[in-house]
């Protein structure tokens, strides 16, 4: 039975842990904090807390994956959850194959253009900067790397709970790129499990087709018969920058991913708005 761990078992990190129980693998799962670890107490597999930047946890894996939350940290934290959490999940677990949830944030392309994995990725951010020291770090070890777009999924939406807040949308044709949370979780499953093929690899996970939040509002408006009320406070501006690209998921799909979700409407109407009630 090969053996994983979870080091971030949040939104996406506890889906995938369930996901890879449920295909024979054994799991392992950590989290920031005692809280955390206690309501995922009742899954099949141990859930502890732990720091990921000094742990130094026994235990043999076959794959570590690395997908703890900034939970909005300031950038001194940023790069000690994510480049020091992996410098030290490497020197703990130098035998497994880390696998590493980046962002397709690092991309900075804004003329809507397509990329892929050989585009140019040098962001103007400082996020986006620690993130691609991590890439080179986890590469050099011969690990994965998994650039994740914007999540979305059950109970999580960017777009639709501006909607419902009555934030005004953003009126340009700017492209934005998302994946489903569930996408994601067969995505990670996928090359953990051909891992010895991938070794310093990147891939896109991102749905099929992005969307600007023109189009976005425009959807929701239709489906759910309302506006936006536009009472909110306007709109907020990115965190990251205005980019302006559409990420191509053609690297995984060649390996036989198909996502579940693969546009915003599928997701929207079969899954998100369900889990919000409507």
């Amino acid at each position: 039975m090969p053996r994983i761990l979870i080091a971030g078992c949040g939104y996406v990190g506890a889906a995938a842990a369930d996901r890879f129980h449920n295909a024979g693998w054994e799991v392992e799962g950590w989290t920031a904090s005692a809280e955390s670890a206690a309501s995922l107490s009742n899954r099949p597999y141990p859930v502890r807390a732990v720091d990921v930047t000094n742990a130094d946890a026994p235990g043999n894996f076959d794959v570590v994956i690395h997908c703890v939350s900034s939970r909005g940290g300031d950038e001194n934290e940023y790069r000690r959850l994510y480049f020091d959490g992996a410098k030290n999940l490497l020197r703990v677990f130098p035998d497994a194959t880390l696998l590493f949830t980046s962002s397709t944030s690092v991309y900075a392309q804004n003329d809507g253009s397509v990329v892929d994995e050989n585009s140019p990725a040098e962001p103007h951010h400082p996020k986006g900067q620690i993130l691609r020291e991590t890439e080179d770090l986890v590469r050099a070890a011969g690990g994965i790397v998994a650039r994740l777009a914007g999540i979305h999924g059950p109970n999580r939406s960017f777009f639709l709970t501006r909607f419902l807040e009555g934030v005004p949308a953003d009126s340009s044709d700017r492209f934005v790129n998302q994946v489903h949370r569930d996408d994601i979780v067969s995505a990670l499953l996928l090359l953990a499990e051909r891992c010895r093929e991938f070794r310093g690899e990147i891939f896109n996970v991102v749905g099929d087709a992005p969307i600007t939040a023109r189009n976005a509002q425009t959807w929701l408006s239709a489906r759910l018969k309302k506006t936006a009320s536009g009472t909110a406070g306007g709109a907020r501006p990115s965190k990251r920058g205005q980019s302006n690209k559409r990420v191509s998921n053609g690297k995984l799909r060649a390996l036989g991913w198909e996502p579940r979700y693969p546009t915003f409407e599928i997701a929207m109407s079969e899954n998100i708005l369900p889990s919000f009630g409507f």
